[in-house]
């Protein structure tokens, strides 16, 4: 019997506690995003099921094991997005950025869902960021692409991270590769796993991307892509090289990299941690030249890379990056008495208005229950009022982490000593920042 009360296998719930965690991170990665030219897109999170199963590959194990796939009350297949890239295509077609300006550049934030086993870093209901751009066949593309992933890495504090690249060609000369892994395959075909002895026909490059360790190993020693590249793909691929060399960021080609899907080209990249054992992969992306038009649109060279926050999460805490902490409420106004709770309801407006974190009793507690709560929330300073406090016009402000003591006027000086307490907060979060820079420079 199923339980009701509890996450369904494969999700998870993130608490308040860690939300912070992940606003940080998704703050970082779109400011860094605009840094690039890109901007926010946001697509639905489910589609027709054909928008999957027509481009992502029918080959693949997305498209054959994952994906979340149901009739609606329309009698329509329908199908919860098991990635971004084919639904935000669909999206720059049906309303026309791909007649616009060029390159179109977006990116998106958002959750996804695959039928997998869930494991550490992969969930079946999971989150993405990641970015597309759209009208560059230069290899100056490919680079800037390669640059924004590693930029974006960097800027939510990643290290021991490296750059693996590849070119898995385009269909001209891809045509004489499928033949030779066609070949190698069909001499240890009894060997394979059911799923790629089907590929072996329609798509033996997937069979590459096989998880079973039978499959990994007799792919080792498949032929690779980069010995069939064309004269063009191989210009394109050494242009790409270039470009990095050039700005000195540090690369491994492997031409073990195929990508899981079907639409990639070309280019193909992954950023590798050595700290989250096999699951290592932490960004990928690539080149998908041939996409746009497949699903009706013009033809049009594209690229894009995505990333799964939770597996990005897991490496930071690993490499025990530092988070910053919940935001703790700038004041706890306790009350004694109905006008007590009118007058703290409109001082609590007043604070939150000039952008101050305010919070009150709305329980009818006594004030030792009250103060209590102040200390459990983390309120930086508390006071508590009654008939005496309105009268007079006057309260007595309490610093929470020293005990000082203070009194103040309700309203002028109450805003005062709490702004006052905000920059001398930054003040000090300066000056941390200032000593660490001076410790980092020598």
């Amino acid at each position: 019997m199923a339980k009701f009360n509890t996450a369904i296998k494969g999700t998870a719930d993130v608490l308040p506690e860690n939300s912070c965690k992940w606003q940080f991170v998704e703050r970082k990665l779109l400011d860094t995003a605009r840094l690039f030219g890109f901007e926010e897109i946001r697509v639905p999170v489910f589609e027709h099921t054909e928008v999957f199963t027509k481009n992502v590959g029918e080959t693949t194990d997305v498209v054959q094991k994952e994906m979340y796939t149901f009739q609606d009350k329309g009698d329509r297949s329908i199908t919860l997005r098991p990635e971004f890239t084919a639904g935000v295509v669909r999206s720059v077609i049906e309303h026309g950025l791909v007649h616009g300006a060029l390159p179109v550049k977006a990116c998106y934030v958002g959750g996804c869902y695959r039928y997998e086993k869930p494991q550490a870093g992969r969930m079946r209901e999971f989150h993405q960021f990641g970015a597309e751009m759209f009208g560059a066949a230069d290899p100056a593309a490919d680079a800037e692409m390669i640059l924004f992933a590693d930029s974006v890495l960097k800027s939510v504090g990643v290290n021991n991270i490296s750059l693996e690249i590849n070119s898995i060609g385009c269909p001209e000369c891809r045509g004489k590769y499928h033949e030779a892994l066609k070949a190698y395959f069909a001499s240890r075909k009894d060997e394979l796993c059911d799923t790629c002895k089907d590929r072996l026909e329609r798509n033996p490059m997937r069979i590459l991307d096989c998880k079973s360790p039978v499959c990994k190993e007799i792919a080792d020693k498949a032929p690779v892509m980069l010995d069939y590249l064309c004269d063009e793909c191989s210009e394109h691929f050494e242009g790409v090289k270039e470009h990095l060399n050039a700005v000195g960021l540090s690369f491994t080609v492997n031409p073990k990299i195929v990508r899981g899907l079907d639409y990639y080209t070309k280019t193909v990249f992954e950023f590798v941690s050595g700290d989250i054992g096999a699951q290592s992969t932490v960004l990928g992306g690539g080149r998908y030249d041939g996409l746009v038009d497949q699903m009706g649109g013009p033809k049009m060279p594209s690229l894009g890379f995505a990333m799964g926050l939770e597996r990005l999460i897991m490496v930071l805490e690993s490499q025990g990056a530092e988070f910053p902490e919940p935001q703790k409420p700038d004041i706890y106004i306790g009350t004694m008495g109905k006008a007590a709770k009118l007058k703290s309801t409109e001082i609590c407006t007043m604070l939150r208005n000039e952008g101050f974190i305010a919070v009150t009793d709305v329980t009818g507690r006594s004030v030792k229950a009250q103060m209590k709560y102040a200390d459990k929330i983390g309120a930086v300073f508390s006071t508590v009022i009654g008939d005496d406090e309105i009268n007079n016009g006057k309260c007595v402000l309490k610093n929470m982490l020293t005990g000082e003591q203070k009194e103040l006027g309700l309203g002028s000086e109450l805003m005062s000593a709490l702004y006052d307490a905000q920059i001398s907060k930054a003040l000090d979060a300066i000056t941390d920042s200032t000593e660490g820079l001076e410790k980092l420079l020598g």
